[in-house]
């Protein structure tokens, strides 16, 4: 049976067609996995509404997976379709959510923090990987997740919110960057006692694009392969450097850049900031980067 799901975030819209597990094979088979940069998150964090460009790039995305969805011989009406950090603040997020069920058959349920981590950690851990001894860390546009198996925390830092607060200038300025590395520390600082209660040792696997864009960028990789990017370990050395590398280019030296799309070029730095900050302040030596997370987890979770 073709499921599909996507999930809607800050600055990407994720898009996952598979065959659901079934009872002889509790994994699911990918069929596409398809990414986009529609930055529906577009000045949300200042206007708490939705930005009427974001909205056009957004619909018109995912035009585009209802067709994909259709040709794999599945229903959008039928997909599996979470919204994240921008929908909850966003004034105007259920008139847009509205109109993207009457133009696409698409669904959406905006899901809390709580959800949302809860998810990423079931989708987000690779195969042979044990939950009880591990964290997974969700560097979205607008929040970022941590969640393990003693449970999870929803914290408002993410990389496009993060730069349009604090990294305006091209390249930045080091006022700017000490400003925003002390923001995301104040922000981590109450995880202190989420990691103490997880124990040690714990494997932290960071999701989404901030993580896999730094590891196809550590690689050299022209085209994203996601069996590659699996196999990547960051340790906390590693993503101080690549930190370092971005803080003093300008966004357009980024995107030539073999490894970084060009439409996360720009909010890179603030994404590679959290990661950095947050193997700092909660004591993670290195991380295993997984090409899974949110999509995975809603369709495994609509399958539990």
């Amino acid at each position: 049976m073709i499921r599909a799901s996507i999930d809607l975030g800050t600055n990407t819209c994720l898009l996952l067609v598979a065959e659901a597990p079934s009872e002889s094979s509790k994994e699911l088979r990918v069929v596409s996995d398809h990414s986009t940069i529609v930055r529906l998150g577009q000045e949300v964090d200042r206007r708490r509404e939705l930005h009427p460009d974001a909205i056009a790039r957004t619909l018109k995305c995912l035009q585009g997976y209802a067709e994909v969805v259709r040709a794999a011989g599945g229903r959008p009406e039928e997909a599996l379709c979470v919204a994240t950090s921008q929908a909850r603040d966003a004034r105007n997020g259920a008139e847009f959510f509205a109109r993207v069920e009457k133009e696409t058959g698409f669904r959406f349920r905006v899901i809390s923090g709580d959800e949302e981590a809860r998810l990423t950690f079931l989708g987000g851990l690779l195969p042979g990987m044990d939950p009880r001894s591990s964290a997974v860390i969700d560097i979205g546009g607008g929040s970022t997740e941590f969640i393990g198996a003693h449970g999870g925390q929803s914290v408002d830092v993410g990389s496009v919110r993060f730069t349009e607060r604090h990294l305006k200038s091209d390249p930045v300025t080091d006022e700017e960057f000490w400003a925003c590395q002390q923001a995301i520390d104040e922000k981590l600082e109450p995880l202190r006692t989420w990691r103490k209660a997880a124990g040690a040792p714990l494997e932290l696997v960071a999701v989404a694009g901030t993580a896999t864009t730094l590891a196809a960028w550590q690689l050299g990789l022209a085209a994203f392969d996601a069996r590659k990017i699996d196999e990547v370990v960051l340790t906390r050395g590693d993503v101080h450097r690549l930190v370092e590398e971005l803080k003093w280019r300008t966004v357009a030296e980024r995107r030539a850049l073999t490894g970084i799309e060009a439409g996360r070029a720009d909010v890179l730095l603030a994404g590679a900031m959290v990661l950095w900050r947050a193997m700092e302040v909660l004591d993670f030596p290195f991380c295993r980067v997984s090409s899974r997370g949110l999509r995975f987890g809603a369709l495994l979770g609509f399958n539990q």
